[in-house]
């Protein structure tokens, strides 16, 4: 079920799973066309909600949240709003301090909240993150560039990118496909994703690189996670992160594309719960 909860001038779509006197977890999505915090982290909520109080919500300009009008066009001035309404979250439950996870451009967001309010975040998980210097791969080109030409055929083709084998999404690909096209379908949807990734889109990889002296500085426990074989992000950024990073590990997977927690949901939830079980 999603709740609909006042985050400053915004209001927040919020997917949560679990009790809420157990330790916190705040799960951020990425940027795929039609994505939102259910999307990404269906299986993970239930998975970790029988030890863990886990919330996903849907980023501004994003699924059932707030869609700004006008929207920014510049994705740091996206980057601020989603700072701000994570933030926000946090003081409207009551939550002083919590694990993160972030996925992808989600990643790029944990990042910025560890830059912005390092006293807030415990123990740290980044998957398949941005946030590092990362060349603009052809599969990502044409996902932030969806609507350009948008259709239900491009999705599902970015939806096969998403995954090492084809296979493993072939039985349901129909239905992921008219879930999340629905969703991208959308008019407050499409206007906030095609403001915030307009052409070039490299720049907008550029403009979230977090510089190496914050990272340096950044001493929160930080595992990360990534697909050998990832076409979206390469994992060239997760070793760039685990250079700097002074307190950070790395998980490669093999046989895994850029969907490491639906792909290798076991494998990846193993990984949480026995990061985030210790102190």
């Amino acid at each position: 079920m999603v709740e609909h909860i006042i985050t400053g001038q915004f209001t927040t779509a919020l997917h949560r799973q679990g009790s809420g006197d157990a330790p916190a977890i705040l799960f951020i999505h990425g940027s795929g066309p039609g994505a939102n915090g259910w999307s990404n982290w269906n299986l993970a909520l239930p998975a970790l909600g029988e030890q863990w109080y886990c919330l996903a919500p849907d980023l501004i300009g994003f699924g059932d949240s707030q869609h700004p009008d006008p929207p920014p066009t510049d994705i740091r001035r996206w980057m601020r709003l989603w700072v701000d309404q994570m933030l926000a979250l946090l003081d409207t439950l009551g939550l002083a301090r919590v694990d993160l996870v972030g996925n992808s451009m989600g990643g790029a967001v944990a990042l910025h909240l560890l830059l912005e309010a390092p006293e807030r975040f415990r123990r740290v998980v980044l998957m398949g993150a941005i946030g590092a210097p990362c060349r603009l791969t052809p599969e990502l080109d044409r996902l932030w560039g969806f609507y350009d030409d948008p259709s239900a055929a491009l999705l599902a083709q970015a939806i096969r990118w998403f995954v090492y084998d084809d296979a493993f999404v072939r039985d349901r690909l129909d239905e992921i496909v008219r879930v999340r096209y629905t969703a991208a379908m959308r008019t407050d949807v499409w206007r906030s994703y095609t403001a915030m990734f307009p052409a070039p889109r490299q720049q907008h990889l550029d403009a979230l690189i977090v510089p190496d002296a914050a990272l340096r500085r950044m001493t929160h426990p930080v595992l990360l996670i990534h697909g050998r074989d990832d076409a979206i992000v390469p994992a060239d950024t997760s070793y760039y992160l685990l250079n700097r990073l002074p307190n950070a590990e790395l998980h490669v997977i093999g046989r895994c594309s850029h969907w490491t927690q639906i792909e290798h949901s076991q494998r990846f939830h193993q990984l949480v719960r026995t990061f985030f079980a210790e102190t």
